[in-house]
């Protein structure tokens, strides 16, 4: 039976050429777009270069001060004393690391001037990464101990300061009227990577800032290395009862608070925690039902559209169901029919829409939009292609074969009328 669908179905595709164009145009650049889309989310949310070990971190880069009595608050990074003195007290991570928020800065190489962006880390930074080194090595606790005034870039900002491919360790640069040593080089990474990314990394006690100074709020975030997600549970636990004794002062003439909070997150968690003022990983569920409504919203405006497409291409082919109800085919026969038709159709145009997204994200990675994109149609993206295919198939299908199969004999003789 399914290869008598399959013969009939190829069949039409290629009788009613225009209805098959007008079709597999919206269904592939539906699916084009949804593609890239889902590519792009998943190169936001998922493990990539260099942050492999994202699946077993936290991060902590909200703190929160409220003052319950004049319904007052800040909310912010948290502070290099506050890292100092609690979080790196923990026992339960395996690794603990952290980096400020990136700066820019202008440097001067040749008369021209280049903007650059720079963050502090301190030398646990480069254990729970994983940067490819081009040249050299990355600072470690002894440079840091010593003050040595090192300095790690990458290779966009090699390549702009002293030239393309010229080697650059041992050489120095010069940012805000401080010079540093250059010891390594390492591969770039998108900007994408917000908490990761940066032109140049500096150690954090090379800071003009007073680290001493007390205070919740700064402009750091940790980085939380689990031996894996199975130990959340317990490092988010001691967290906790970390921030339940942490002392709550502040110099401000007004502003006094009374309440502290701050949650150790996964890396979508992290994001939704700025929303929702809670642990973000209690709320994940929210955005991926909001992504998926999205998708549902999205495929259902030309589902419609191709619905009318497939009720008149159905139509036209009033004569045919007349003659098949005549000798014996039954609703439901002919319902399979033009479902199993309109899913073969959607599933050719979901293999042109991979085919083009491949192209599409081809380009997005070398057109330089994105400084060292790495977009991929991996295997997650490829699934969400097929079913959203078959989705589709199914939303446009359903409806146009349920009321052909519904036709009068009489009536379908009759053209459909």
């Amino acid at each position: 039976m399914l290869k008598n669908y399959l013969k009939i179905t190829f069949a039409v595709l290629k009788r009613r050429k225009f209805f098959t164009f007008i079709s597999l145009f919206g269904i592939s650049f539906t699916l084009l777009v949804l593609v890239v889309i889902t590519s792009f989310i998943d190169h936001l949310v998922s493990a990539g270069y260099p942050e492999w070990n994202r699946d077993k971190s936290l991060y902590i880069e909200r703190m929160v001060q409220r003052d319950t009595a004049q319904n007052g608050q800040t909310n912010g990074p948290v502070s290099m004393y506050f890292i100092e003195n609690f979080v790196l007290k923990m026992t339960t991570p395996q690794m603990i690391g952290f980096a400020s928020y990136p700066n820019t800065v202008n440097a001067y190489a040749n008369q021209n001037k280049i903007k650059l962006m720079f963050k502090y880390t301190d030398a646990n930074f480069w254990n729970i990464t994983s940067f490819d080194f081009l040249e050299g090595k990355p600072f470690n606790k002894q440079n840091i101990d010593n003050n040595d005034f090192v300095m790690v870039i990458n290779d966009d900002t090699r390549d702009k300061y002293f030239g393309k491919g010229v080697s650059a360790v041992g050489k120095t640069m010069e940012l805000d009227n401080i010079t540093y040593r250059i010891i390594g080089v390492i591969r770039g990474c998108p900007v994408t990577r917000i908490y990761v990314a940066s032109d140049v990394y500096l150690p954090y006690n090379t800071s003009k800032r007073d680290h001493t100074k007390k205070g919740l709020n700064g402009n750091y975030m940790a980085f939380l290395l689990a031996n894996g997600p199975e130990d959340f549970p317990k490092i988010k636990a001691e967290y906790a009862s970390i921030m339940r004794k942490v002392p709550i002062t502040s110099d401000d003439k007004w502003f006094k608070p009374n309440k502290v909070e701050s949650t150790a997150d996964t890396y979508v968690g992290s994001f939704m925690s700025q929303f929702t003022d809670s642990d973000g990983d209690t709320k994940k569920a929210y955005l991926y039902m909001v992504l998926v409504g999205f998708a549902l919203l999205f495929m259902s405006l030309p589902a419609i559209n191709l619905v009318n497409v497939n009720i008149s291409r159905i139509m036209e082919r009033a004569s045919e169901i007349g003659i098949r109800k005549a000798f014996g085919a039954s609703s439901k026969v002919l319902t399979y029919q033009f479902i199993t038709e309109n899913i073969i159709l959607t599933l050719i145009g979901g293999i042109i829409a991979l085919i083009l997204s491949v192209g599409v994200i081809y380009f997005i990675n070398t057109s330089g939009m994105i400084n060292y994109a790495d977009l991929t149609i991996n295997w997650k993206v490829f699934v969400v292609a097929i079913l959203v295919s078959l989705v589709f198939g199914l939303l446009s299908g359903v409806y146009p074969a349920w009321r052909m199969s519904r036709l009068q004999v009489v009536n379908a003789l009759k053209g459909g009328e």
